[in-house]
């Protein structure tokens, strides 16, 4: 038989789903449900929160709990790649017209708001052997964030890694200020002659660290996506090691794989 907590969260959760409360309401106040419910101030905080591990209310410090607003999902296809290669040597003007995340989501460029930090580390044991040069070796590192201009968190993640000799050719590939760089990664590297091969990914799932649950705003018990992406280029180097942290409340990977007819 279901406790009083459960019993006032079901019927809260009835008003989410048939719209009587709706995505950005602002739900009672907890004295104000107290009295509603005839119970307690400490039930309606258990019944909220059951509500908000399930990701159906958020609470906004100082302001009361809301129904959580959808957040607009991504589509991360492995074609994707392909589609960055076949438009990496077109004129600027098309380049300009698309990006990756408006791939991965149907939303315009006009739509969203884009971040990026460059800084020079030297490579640790890990990413010396990710990307198969000496420990110690001068890398550009490149920090991401994109998101939906509508809502304040970002779309994912996302950490690069490029030896600096592969690009210092090209001063412009060095300079954050020249993001977002149309066509992407792919598009910067043609133009110190690289071209890609294939691109390896690996996924893995775990819960997220404080920082990620709060900066891509997660509901309590959301795990996170972890995407190692590995770019090879026709000489069978390594030329990019990319970790992409993927929010999996709204994060959708599907991989299509072509197979040879008998």
């Amino acid at each position: 038989m279901a406790v009083a907590y459960e019993r006032i969260a079901d019927e809260l959760r009835q008003s989410i789903r048939t719209g009587e409360l709706r995505p950005g309401d602002r739900l009672p106040p907890e004295t104000k449900l107290a009295e509603t419910y005839r119970r307690s101030v400490p039930t309606i905080r258990d019944a909220l929160r059951l509500l908000r591990d399930e990701g159906l209310i958020e609470k906004q410090h100082g302001r009361g709990n809301f129904v959580r607003r959808p957040r607009t999902r991504a589509l991360r296809r492995n074609c994707r790649y392909q589609w960055e290669k076949d438009r990496a040597r077109q004129p600027v003007t098309k380049r300009l017209e698309t990006g990756a995340t408006e791939y991965d989501t149907g939303l315009k460029a006009d739509d969203l708001v884009f971040f990026a930090a460059y800084r020079e580390i030297k490579a640790d044991n890990g990413l010396a052997e990710a990307l198969g040069v000496p420990e110690g070796t001068a890398l550009l590192e490149r920090s991401y964030r994109t998101r939906y201009a509508a809502e304040s968190a970002p779309f994912s993640l996302v950490t690069s890694h490029i030896p600096r000799f592969l690009i210092e050719a090209n001063p412009d590939l060095l300079d954050q200020t020249n993001e977002p760089w149309p066509g992407g990664t792919q598009s910067q590297l043609h133009t110190v002659g690289i071209e890609l091969d294939r691109v390896e990914e690996r996924v893995s799932a775990r819960p997220p660290t404080p920082e990620e649950a709060e900066e891509l705003e997660l509901p309590p018990g959301t795990s996170v996506l972890i995407l190692r992406k590995t770019s090879v280029d026709i000489n069978g180097r390594v030329v990019d090691v990319s970790d992409v942290t993927l929010p999996g409340d709204r994060t959708e990977l599907l991989f299509t794989t072509p197979l040879e007819r008998w």
